[in-house]
């Protein structure tokens, strides 16, 4: 029987983190299967099953100093309900260290991506979010949306005092690809040249700095 609340273990673990270093370090361990439960999340429950082909960007992400906190793949086709689907590829993670966040930011608008970013330290004007999922044409999800003192509360419970503060005022930034489908998956090899975990290839197509997007 699936339990519905995490472990003692697990909320020892989650609550021992003491910087933003061992906090992306346990979410890696998460995706990859190592740690049942993560905070804001179902417990007991690892990642969708559609974003099992991202966990080794993901957990590069997080293991860079990066903390993700949702994803999705490019995709388009008949959803479970007969009606067409067409998903954006897209992140959303925090950042509280000034060079991480301007090279994620560069690099993706470099690649023609839509980057939202929230700063709570800094009290940024909110941005609007983007659309990121259509169903038969009518927008069902969007990334970049501001997240209430509420939510926060709800996304990183059980955490040290402490930690939580740097990430309750961390910065987060979403990145969505302009294009719907498959296409828009080259958002993954972007992520993964900033981390490293793949390296530069002037021959690979997916590099191809992509001219401003088009909001839609």
């Amino acid at each position: 029987m699936m339990l519905p609340w995490m472990s003692r273990a697990d909320r020892r673990l989650w609550k021992s983190a003491k910087t933003v270093a061992d906090l992306g370090e346990l979410m890696a361990r998460w995706l990859e299967g190592e740690i049942a439960s993560r905070p804001g999340y179902q417990p007991r429950f690892g990642p969708d099953e559609e974003t099992a082909h991202l966990v080794p960007t993901l957990a590069a992400l997080c293991r860079a100093g990066y903390v993700t906190t949702s994803s999705q793949p490019g995709f388009a086709g008949s959803g479970a309900d007969g009606l067409w689907w067409e998903q954006r590829a897209a992140v959303e993670l925090v950042v509280v260290d000034d060079d991480l966040f301007h090279r994620l930011v560069d690099a993706a608008t470099a690649a023609g991506m839509f980057v939202r970013v929230h700063d709570y330290s800094r009290s940024r004007v909110p941005e609007y979010p983007v659309a990121a999922t259509l169903r038969d044409g009518e927008v069902v999800t969007a990334f970049g949306g501001r997240i209430s003192r509420a939510d926060m509360a709800i996304q990183w419970p059980g955490l040290d005092r402490d930690l939580y503060d740097q990430v309750a005022h961390g910065t987060y930034v979403s990145i969505v690809a302009p294009e719907y489908g498959t296409a828009g998956e080259r958002l993954w090899v972007v992520l993964d040249y900033l981390t490293g975990l793949r390296r530069e290839d002037p021959a690979n197509p997916w590099t191809t700095t992509a001219p401003a997007p088009k909001e839609s």
